[in-house]
């Protein structure tokens, strides 16, 4: 007898450092995360490098290493239709205001972030804090 599937998304976190050694550790927790659904081997590589470039462009605008109490967070939220995973960061400055992004043509990056998953949405809030929200959805086998 299967469980009902539940309304509430179940939640994975992650916080590592803002170092470029620790990407392979954010990578490998979305493939733990990832395979716990109903996604093809190319669509979890394509969730890992996904996530990779955020990480990657967190460590870019923040500086390798950042200050000691720079970390990167990795929210994973798991629907049976789709997992969603925020990467935030926070500058500690004041950023512009709320606002969201879509890719830039010159950032590599944000372009492969783009093809590589259904949903890319980059918000920055007034505390200096960004986030990437990146939708994988389940597509029925055919």
């Amino acid at each position: 007898m299967s469980e009902p599937v539940s309304e509430t998304p179940l939640v994975v976190t992650l916080s590592i450092p803002c170092r470029a050694e620790y990407v392979g550790v954010a990578r490998l927790a979305i493939l733990g995360v990832a395979s716990r659904l109903d996604f093809s081997y190319d669509e979890v590589e394509d969730l890992r490098l996904a996530v990779g470039e955020a990480c990657a462009g967190a460590i870019d605008h923040l500086g390798d290493g950042g200050s000691d109490a720079t970390s990167i967070n990795l929210r994973c939220e798991i629907a049976p239709a789709e997992l969603t995973v925020v990467v935030g960061y926070s500058t500690g400055s004041s950023g512009e205001g709320s606002k969201v992004e879509k890719a830039d043509p010159e950032n590599i990056g944000a372009l492969l972030m783009e093809i590589l998953v259904d949903s890319v949405d980059i918000s920055h809030d007034p505390e200096g804090g960004t986030s990437i929200r990146l939708v994988k959805m389940v597509h029925p086998s055919s």
